[in-house]
């Protein structure tokens, strides 16, 4: 698949310090879609006491309790083990390579995360999770 241009070039790795990461197992050019972000969709307000580490906000509501959220934790794909960048530190910056963009497909929101330069064979893949929102906590990442 990864031959016919139907699946990008990715390897899910461990790192004793990071965690399960995804690596690029080949060059990947700007603008590449890498995956969409999938799991099971739920209101945020079921959601706020999970201890789930993965979620991904679909859509934000002004009223809150109309809020939805991608819960990767019983079904997903390799997007929850793409790592997040540190948004307090110069260096975090410089790492993300991948953007995370809503599109509106046949009337369903979904979740697509893109390159956002190219990517180098061997280079982990990284975006922001917070996107706009500065809810997710990023200081401690390395």
């Amino acid at each position: 698949m990864m031959e016919r241009g139907e699946w990008p070039p990715l390897l899910v790795v461990f790192d004793p310090q990071e965690g399960f990461t995804v690596e690029a197992d080949k060059p990947i050019k700007d603008l590449t879609i890498i995956t969409e972000y999938t799991g099971d969709v739920d209101f945020l307000k079921n959601r706020e006491h999970d201890d789930g580490d993965s979620m991904m906000t679909l859509i934000s509501a002004s009223d809150t309790s109309q809020s939805l959220v991608i819960c990767p934790d019983k079904r997903g794909n390799i997007a929850r083990y793409i790592n997040g960048i540190n948004n307090h530190s110069p260096e975090g910056r410089k790492k993300q390579n991948l953007k995370c963009v809503r599109f509106n497909v046949n009337g369903e929101c979904r979740v697509l995360l893109i390159a956002n330069r190219d990517i180098k064979k061997g280079e982990r893949l990284y975006y922001d999770y917070n996107g706009l929102e500065q809810e997710y906590p990023t200081e401690h990442f390395v």
